[in-house]
């Protein structure tokens, strides 16, 4: 049996190791289009920040050590121009030669990967413009940087390239703005989680131009004297002007090669493939960032470029070209990304995209601990978990925080993957020691909350309900957060009443009215909902608490020390 794998890097990569490990007496051969056959792609911005200090690093496997370990014959600078199905062949290109071939194949693996998204925009030629995406465009960021010294750069896009590449240039010392038309950074995320992020970016200098759009570029000085300084030009605004560019707006399935070959093609131009990684053409399948895949939760199609799912569904391919019968179930999306000391990560659906894909959904926020308080090193993090209102199904979660947030992730995506209700997350036998976590996890206290809301002894309102709160006098707005913290910072309208002096104060309080509740994390308040609720008040939880509330309107930081109601620390 003879195979081609066009392209590398974690579909082709990860396909030819299987089929050799699967075949000994497979021919295989693969075609990649750049100078690297398997690379980091999700580390190339730590290679132009200097944390990742050797170029040979990014590079998993190199053609030599893929000839030595696989028996793989690796054609890099190979570019595959054209498919036969018909007669099974691929006419390829060699880019150092320029020389044109033919060669045959009885099975066919296509992972061509994404390439950046490149709108139509003026001056995308201008030297000091970039994009990142390949191994080269890493090392011309990194040499021009090391040639030219910009003291400034701006980032078009601010999806995980975008914020992971301005947080290196910012430690390089580079002056940081990142622009980009949606009006928080990480469509993975809520615009209320990405809060945190924002204050944190902020607070390192980064400048953030959200909800503006990209319009083209030209050079700052046309003259030639001052050559290289840039400026980004925008809708309605004024231009900025930065030493260097870079578009980090997303990337788009390549599949030019699988359209001319007449293969069927779905979201975003993606390649249509079954659960077994097969295309519409007898024995050719296809991998990785170019394939349109299920969303596990929403069951509608989606195209999910992360490394994760392309190296599973090449493992899978090999499986079915070898004579096997896997199959992939679809992905749930999940991810994680570094931002400075913070982590921020998320699986499933974000409520957003369970709202637009037509789910009927509600939720919980919590602030908890990464590990038991007593414990010296505790830190807070922001937990939200999303579930079907009928059923309690678990629909997706998200969490940014310092310590312990892709554990917590980590659970939750297996959660749903096992098809758990988010009521089950409560029985969760969890591990537990002081410098690891708390005898209730997180993930435990998220299905207790959620048990309380269906047995009706947790009623929430949330931070997109405060401007409809009536402040006529007909509800009862109350913070029972201390003294001390009140005066540092709340909500119009709220009166205070401390949790701890609220049963000898009740009577300040008229049980006709709704009570809406708030404290710094949303523990005090749930108590004092209880206490309410035991003595006739129909009361109101704010999920998430002002910490949530304080990010999302004046872009405070997630406090790094709280105690275990939430407390600021000192």
């Amino acid at each position: 049996m003879k195979v081609i794998i066009v392209g590398g890097v974690a579909g082709g990569a990860s396909a030819a190791a299987r089929i050799r490990r699967l075949d000994e007496a497979a021919e295989i051969r693969i075609y990649e289009r750049s100078g690297f056959i398997s690379y980091a792609n999700c580390g190339l911005p730590y290679y132009i920040g200097g944390v990742i200090t050797n170029e040979e690093e990014l590079t998993i496997q190199s053609p030599e050590s893929f000839r030595e370990r696989f028996n793989i014959d690796v054609h890099v600078r190979h570019e595959v121009t054209a498919i036969d199905p018909g007669s099974k062949k691929v006419t390829v290109h060699d880019l150092d030669s320029g020389r044109y071939f033919e060669d045959s194949y009885d099975k066919l693996l296509l992972s061509p990967g994404a390439r950046p998204t490149e709108p139509e925009l003026k001056g995308l030629d201008l030297p000091g413009l970039f994009k990142l995406r390949t191994v080269e465009d890493t090392l011309a960021i990194h040499t021009y940087i090391q040639e030219h010294h910009p003291s400034s750069a701006v980032l078009a896009g601010g999806g995980f390239i975008g914020v992971e590449l301005a947080e290196n240039l910012c430690q390089l010392g580079l002056s940081v703005t990142i622009v980009q038309r949606p009006r928080h950074l990480m469509n993975t995320l809520d615009p209320e989680m990405a809060s945190f992020l924002h204050a944190r970016m902020k607070r390192a200098g980064i400048r953030l131009v959200l909800g503006h759009t990209v319009e083209g570029f030209e050079a700052a000085d046309p003259s030639g004297a001052d050559s290289g300084r840039i400026h980004m030009l925008l809708k309605d605004e004024e231009p900025i002007d930065a030493d260097m560019a870079i578009l980090c707006i997303g990337v788009t399935p390549d599949t030019e090669l699988a359209k001319s070959a007449g293969l069927e093609l779905g979201t975003k131009g993606s390649i249509v493939v079954n659960d077994r990684m097969e295309t519409s053409a007898p024995d050719i399948y296809a991998a990785g960032d170019a394939v349109e895949i299920r969303h596990r939760v929403s069951g509608q199609k989606a195209v999910i470029s992360l490394a994760g799912p392309a190296n599973r569904q090449g493992r899978i391919a090999a499986d079915n070209i070898c004579g096997g019968n896997s199959h992939y179930p679809g992905s749930l999306g999940s991810s994680v990304i570094k931002v400075f000391d913070m982590t921020a990560a998320s699986t499933g659906l974000s409520e957003q995209a369970a709202i637009k894909a037509g789910l009927s959904c509600d939720k919980v926020y919590l602030s908890p601990q990464s590990h038991a308080g007593y414990y010296p090193g505790a830190k807070p993090m922001y937990l939200k978990v999303i579930f079907e209102k009928e059923n309690y199904r678990l629909l997706g979660s998200q969490a940014v925080g310092y310590e312990g947030v892709d554990k917590r992730m980590d659970v939750l995506a297996t959660a749903i993957c096992s098809g758990m209700s988010a009521l089950e997350l409560k029985d969760l036998d969890l591990c537990y020691a002081p410098p690891y976590s708390s005898a209730k996890d997180p993930v435990n206290m998220a299905g207790f909350m959620i048990d309380n809301i269906k047995n009706d002894r947790l009623r929430q309102y949330f931070w997109h309900d405060l401007s409809e709160l009536p402040r006529d006098g007909s509800a009862t707005l109350l913070d029972v957060r201390t003294p001390g913290e009140y005066s540092r910072g709340h909500i119009d309208g709220f009166i205070n009443i401390p949790v701890d002096e609220l049963r000898d104060r009740l009577s300040e309080l008229d049980p006709g009215k709704i009570a809406y509740v708030i404290c710094q994390s949303g523990i005090r308040s749930y108590i004092a909902c209880r206490i309410l609720m035991q003595h006739g008040f129909d009361a109101r939880n704010f999920s998430g608490g002002y910490g949530l509330y304080a990010a999302i309107s004046h872009d405070e930081m997630l406090a790094e020390k709280v105690s275990a109601c939430g407390m600021v620390k000192d």
